[in-house]
Formats: C-alpha cells, sequence, structure tokens
C-alpha cells in the first residue's frame, strides 16, 4: 500500500515545526541572567551590535606602525603605542613603535613585526608591505547594527565573550519549557513491559535546555489517554508522549490531541521514526510532541523532528566516513536513518549481520532495528533516500550533536 500524501519530508516538518515554535515563543516570559550563568539558556531579546568593534584599527603584531603611501626611511618617534593608550598621531614619514592590541595612528594602515627591520639612528626602512598587514581593522569583527542575535537563540558558554565584549553584564532570557513526559500503554501502565522511552526523552529534553518532569503512565483507553494529557498540558508547556502514535486499533494518542486542539502533521518520511506527531493545545496555552513507542523509532524521531521545536536548530553537523557494506534500502519515498558505529575512518551499519548486532543482510531493516536496545550503542545516523555501496564515502549526523 503507498502512503498517503500527507505524510511530510523531514525538512517540511521542521519548516513547520520552527513556525509552531516562533509564534509559541512570543507569548514567553523573560527572566536576567547574569552572562556567566547564561550556557543553555534561550534569549528573550534580539541583539545588535552597538558600535564598531575595534572602534578603531588596532595592531595584530608587536611592531612598527606606518602608512604603506610613506617611502624612503621613516622616523621612530619617541612615543610607544599599547594596548591601554589614546590613539597616538605620526605625521609623513613617521612609524611608532607599538605593541599587539594597541590602537594604531589614524595615518597609519600597517604594521611590521619587530623582527623584520632594523631601528638605526632612530630610523626604519620602509618595507614592501601590503596596506592592512598585522592590522585588526576597525569595524571587521563587528560593525554598528550588525545583527548578533535573535530573540530564541540558544546561549553557549562561548557567547559570554562576545556579550561582554559589546557591553552586556546581564541579558533577558525566556525561561525554559516545563515539560511533561507522559508514557503511554497498558503493558507500561500495568508493569509487564519497562518504560524504555521516557528516560531517554527526560534526557533529551533537559539536554536541550528545558525541564522535564516525568509525569507516569496512561493505558490505552481512549477518555484516560485524552483526559490525562488536558490535565498536563494546563501544567506545562509541553506535553511529550510516547506510544500510542500510529494507526492500530489501541493508538489513542493522535485522536486525543485531535479532539484538544490542531494536530499540525502526523507522520514524517523517516524511518523508523515515522509517526511522530506535533499539535497546538490553544484552549491550554500548550503545545504536544507525540513520539512513537519503539526505543530507536522514538530517538530518531525526537532527536529530527521534536529537538527543532526545542531548540530552533534544524542544521545538523555531520562527518565523513567510508562505509563497510553494501546496503539496500526499503520502499522509496523515505529517508532512512541507518546507525552505524564508527572506527578510524570506517562507518559500520549496526545491525548488519557483519556487526556486533545481527538483524539484516543485504537491506536495510527499521522496523526490527526500531525495537532494538542494543542499537542503541550507535555513534551516530547515516541520512539517506538511496542505497549505499561498500567504499562510499558518506555523512554521518553523530549522535552528540543531537543532545
Amino acid at each position: 500500500m503507498s502512503d498517503p500524501d500527507d505524510l511530510l519530508w523531514r525538512s517540511e516538518a521542521a519548516k513547520r515545526t520552527l513556525e509552531i515554535r516562533a509564534e509559541f515563543l512570543e507569548s514567553r516570559s523573560s527572566t536576567s541572567r547574569s552572562i556567566d550563568a547564561i550556557a543553555g539558556s534561550r534569549l528573550a531579546e534580539r541583539i545588535d551590535a552597538p558600535a564598531d568593534k575595534p572602534a578603531t584599527d588596532r595592531a595584530t603584531m608587536d611592531g612598527y606602525a606606518f602608512a604603506t603611501a610613506d617611502e624612503g626611511p621613516l622616523d621612530v618617534v619617541s612615543n610607544s603605542s599599547y594596548p591601554e593608550s589614546d590613539r597616538p598621531e605620526i605625521v609623513r614619514g613617521e612609524a611608532i613603535e607599538i605593541a599587539t592590541g594597541a590602537p594604531l595612528p589614524e595615518r597609519a594602515d600597517t604594521v611590521v613585526k619587530r623582527e623584520d627591520v632594523v631601528v638605526e639612528n632612530g630610523r626604519i626602512e620602509a618595507p614592501s608591505l601590503s596596506a592592512g598587514t598585522y592590522v585588526y581593522e576597525r569595524g571587521s569583527n563587528l560593525a554598528a547594527g550588525d545583527r548578533l542575535y535573535e530573540r530564541g537563540d540558544r546561549l553557549s558558554a562561548l557567547d559570554a565573550v562576545l556579550l561582554r565584549d559589546i557591553g552586556f553584564e546581564t541579558v533577558e532570557v525566556l525561561e525554559p519549557f516545563s515539560v511533561g513526559v507522559l508514557a503511554t500503554g497498558t503493558e507500561i501502565h500495568e508493569g509487564s513491559h519497562t518504560d524504555l522511552d521516557s528516560p531517554m526523552l527526560q534526557n533529551l529534553v533537559r539536554s536541550w535546555g528545558h525541564d522535564p518532569v516525568y509525569e507516569g503512565s496512561v493505558p490505552d483507553e481512549g477518555d484516560r489517554v485524552a483526559r490525562r494529557i488536558s490535565e498536563l498540558a494546563r501544567e506545562h508547556d509541553v506535553v511529550v508522549t510516547t506510544g500510542g502514535t500510529s494507526v492500530g486499533p489501541k493508538d489513542y494518542v493522535v485522536d486525543a490531541l485531535s479532539s484538544l486542539g490542531t494536530v499540525e502533521f502526523h507522520r514524517v518520511r523517516i524511518r523508523p521514526g515515522k509517526p511522530i506527531a506535533v499539535a497546538r493545545l490553544p484552549d491550554h496555552d500548550a503545545l504536544a510532541v507525540a513520539i512513537p513507542g519503539k526505543p530507536i523509532g522514538a530517538y530518531v524521531s525526537a532527536t529530527l523532528v521534536a529537538r527543532v521545536l526545542f531548540t530552533g536548530e534544524e542544521a545538523l553537523p555531520t562527518i565523513e566516513r567510508e562505509f563497510t557494506h553494501d546496503l539496500g534500502l526499503g520502499p522509496e519515498g523515505f529517508e532512512y536513518a541507518i546507525p552505524v558505529t564508527l572506527e578510524g575512518g570506517a562507518a559500520t551499519p549496526l545491525g548488519h549481520v557483519d556487526s556486533p548486532l545481527e538483524v539484516y543482510e543485504d537491506t536495510f531493516d527499521p522496523s526490527v532495528l526500531s525495537s532494538s536496545t542494543r542499537a542503541a550503542a550507535a555513534d551516530g545516523f547515516v541520512l539517506t533516500t538511496s542505497d549505499i555501496v561498500a567504499g562510499e564515502r558518506v555523512s554521518v549526523v553523530r549522535t552528540p550533536t543531537l543532545e
């Protein structure tokens, strides 16, 4: 049976999720935070560069500053320029001794390294250098008005460098999402099966800078699923459910979300992890993400789709490796997430019979692999829509970049 036309490619699902996120952030409250405690926070304000940085040309080497237009021996003036100095002055035919980080005279446009010239009788020969040599030019780091950050951007420790450089000691940041994680499934609720997804999802949400709370489980009963999601949506900004997202007789989550709000999309063209849904619950001022129940499929859909909602980041950094085996795919019309292990310059498909996990031979089998906890040992995923041949260079999304 062919797949319905309403399935989205991952790029389209990410685009829609970004739109949902942007609208949701508009009503978020903020708090002031010192820049020594911003890592993981999300900005509540747009920030532009208030002025040129550096404000004047500065030297990047110890040496002598001069103007390249000047010819002949240059007189070295008696004073020197240091990082703490006011901007000095020189006239035609003069050079000034200068330290790394010190301001250049307005007339100077070049620095020659100290070891490349000889001072004799207070003079140096004019070196043959291009203008701008060893000069950190005004505004080359930041120009006044440059857009540096957008509302919702996630801050890292490195951002403290730039923020302090432009004069910030505190910034307004958004309060993190309160996230209720709810497991569905009678087998989990009654204790006959272990809930494998919820701890993983809580760790992901926390790594994305938000506050997850495990809210237990609910059996496969339509009214109870809807009622519990509704209760949690009144307590949390986002409700994340696991299981019950497919089209089986006991899959009630998507119907529950439809009864409580609007399901923006359900099912994405990724395998494993296809039956993911994102919904708005306007009466509760909340969002919901329904994650499929099989653990590896849950991880794939959470990190490739739901991650966009929590981080605002769609890009997936990759590294190149050589694929070790021929690998065929299943039906067309899907992007396959193939777990791999990395060793040296090679990527081995974890699940291939020649790997520590023997699930398939020549054709990737996401249905079985999606339930395999051994696949959690993967170092990354290869995302592809076409078969792969042994020796082919592939792009690998490493798991640490997703978390």
